[in-house]
């Protein structure tokens, strides 16, 4: 398909823009800008944008069936109140690691969330972690470097992966009653001088979308693995897409300026921005943890 260039809806400025996701019920748009601990509300009609501050980095934001939202931050699972910005605790994830902190994650269609821990510093290593609606938290896989874009096929049958240093994307034969991965393969590799996997997010049609950090790039595949089209950005440190709107037929990314050089920043003012554009494709229903 011929896809459109994106316009950028948001100056954001953030940086470490990511974890886009669409909320169905308030009609918003919420990231993270990770390391600031925030959590953005934007409403792409009014273009309003409301912030939440966390007070700690903050990987990713999920919906719940009970209108708040779950975040994933450097301590483990808390709620958030979207009205006062208020916090409670759901469980604590690797109190015995200091220097890390979670990243990306994901809710699965049994209302169960999926997030990953990551390294601050250099020879910590991090898992991938399920909570489950009753509170519990099981590790899924480990170890991992950086745990980033998680999604699962329409059908329920694979579960996508991405462990950033790897260069990869993996798929898992996943057992949705279960909630277990198992038979880790290869789904898509990445060369030097593409960029890195970060966010991911699968459509209506199986297909993979998937965000390259200095790759400057939003690339979508086929479910056989087959590269179908590349959406180029002006600036380099692409994240995460997501799709919504009324329709589920808007994309918006996310971007980020943390790791650009000094001499970068000037050639690349949006940096840290949000985009927009109508791909010709369509998002999965929006998810919600069940707890």
């Amino acid at each position: 398909m011929t896809v459109p260039s994106p316009e950028l809806i948001l100056d954001a400025r953030a940086e470490l823009g990511e974890g886009p996701l669409w909320d169905d019920w308030r009609q918003r748009l919420l990231f993270v800008d990770i390391m600031r601990g925030h959590v953005h509300e934007f409403d792409p009609v009014t273009k309003a944008d409301r912030i939440l501050e966390v007070a700690e980095p903050v990987g990713a934001v999920a919906l719940t069936m009970k209108g708040d939202w779950l975040i994933a931050t450097k301590t483990g699972f808390w709620r958030l109140d979207p009205e006062s910005g208020q916090k409670s605790i759901v469980a604590a994830v690797e109190e015995d690691q200091p220097n890390n902190r979670m990243n990306d994650g994901y809710v699965d269609r049994r209302g169960r969330f999926w997030a990953g821990t990551m390294g601050m510093g250099v020879r910590e290593r991090g898992s991938l972690y399920r909570l489950d609606p009753d509170g519990s938290v099981t590790r899924m896989l480990s170890p991992v470097s950086t745990s980033n874009g998680i999604d699962w096929s329409p059908d329920d049958r694979i579960m996508y992966y991405v462990d950033t240093p790897t260069r990869r994307i993996d798929c898992f034969d996943f057992d949705a009653a279960g909630g277990t991965i198992a038979n880790r393969r290869p789904f898509v590799a990445f060369p030097t001088g593409t960029g890195r996997p970060d966010g991911l997010i699968v459509d209506a049609d199986g297909h993979v979308w998937v965000a390259l950090w200095q790759g400057g790039a939003v690339h979508r595949y086929s479910p056989a693995g087959r590269l179908e089209d590349v959406i180029h950005f002006p600036v380099t440190l692409t994240t995460k897409c997501a799709f919504g709107g009324p329709d589920r037929r808007d994309m918006f990314i996310t971007s980020a300026w943390i790791d650009l050089a000094a001499e970068e920043r000037p050639g690349q003012t949006t940096a840290g921005g949000v985009f927009w554009l109508r791909p010709g494709a369509s998002g999965q229903p929006s998810r919600r943890f069940a707890g």
